[in-house]
């Protein structure tokens, strides 16, 4: 996160505050002061500072060693999820398709050259990777990312993942220019996105795109499948049909719900 805003209207020490939340990576779920202020690259005197604010409002908490967030700093997150509405209409959808497939499924978006999960319905299984609302992954080698980036103009995409990836994970899938836009191409084509083990090994998933009522891509959905389990014949046979069902439906019901007026009253 940078530090250093580009016009008079940055506030610094919210981006200092918002940096200190996001050192507690997984992994590290107490950290004493001196090591968020390493991590931070803050001086010590301001990231104790910030802690203490932190836990006044209520987002961090004194622990054995040092530090750790509580868990009002979900809130931060699922007010975004809240205040697109998608959640609450794709769960149903969600929950029906995983079903049917008994294979996990997730709603994603761009946040710059990755993306974020910001739904899902899982199932128990192994997989390689773990995945929760908020983790994010690089673009590219996903399903997900192939629908979102194949929505965009090459100007947008060549800008989008020239930024470096916020991800922990290195893709096995690393294409060239000509190799890239030749896929988004035939996914732009076809409607829906494959990957086979390019994000990792085991990791096997097809996508589709969410649209609202002006036809535009505002999410992608998914169906997450163990490589050794289920073979590409099978995602594509028999549940990218379902899964093209599903994000129409979803896609609908974000239309309609987007054209209902909204009138907010008085309280009285």
């Amino acid at each position: 996160m940078p530090r250093e805003g580009t016009g008079p209207d940055f506030i610094e020490a919210l981006a200092r505050g918002l940096e200190v939340i996001a050192a507690f990576a997984p992994g590290r779920p107490v950290m004493s002061l001196s090591e968020v202020a390493t991590a931070t690259g803050l001086a010590r005197p301001t990231a104790r500072r910030i802690l203490l604010t932190l836990s006044e409002l209520g987002y961090v908490r004194a622990a054995a060693g040092g530090f750790a967030l509580t868990p009002r700093v979900l809130e931060l997150g699922i007010a975004y999820v809240r205040s697109m509405g998608l959640w609450d209409i794709a769960r149903p959808h969600l929950e029906r398709l995983v079903e049917r497939t008994h294979e996990s499924s997730s709603i994603a978006q761009l946040d710059g050259s990755d993306i974020v999960y910001v739904a899902r319905v899982s199932v128990p299984k192994i997989v390689t990777l773990s995945v929760e609302i908020g983790t994010r992954f690089p673009a590219l080698p996903t399903s997900l990312g192939k629908v979102l980036l194949a929505d965009l103009s090459p100007d947008e995409v060549d800008r989008i993942l020239a930024e470096p990836s916020r991800s922990s994970v290195t893709p096995r899938w690393r294409p060239d220019r000509d190799e890239r836009d030749a896929v988004l191409r035939e996914v732009r084509a076809r409607g829906w996105a494959l990957t086979d083990e390019k994000l990792a090994l085991g990791i096997r998933s097809v996508a589709a795109p969410l649209r609202d009522g002006s036809g535009r891509v505002i999410a992608a959905v998914n169906v997450n499948a163990h490589a050794a389990e289920t073979s590409v014949e099978q995602l594509i046979g028999q549940h990218l049909p379902l899964l093209l069902a599903t994000a129409g439906e979803i896609s609908a019901d974000f239309a309609r719900r987007a054209a209902v007026p909204h009138v907010t009253r008085p309280a009285s």
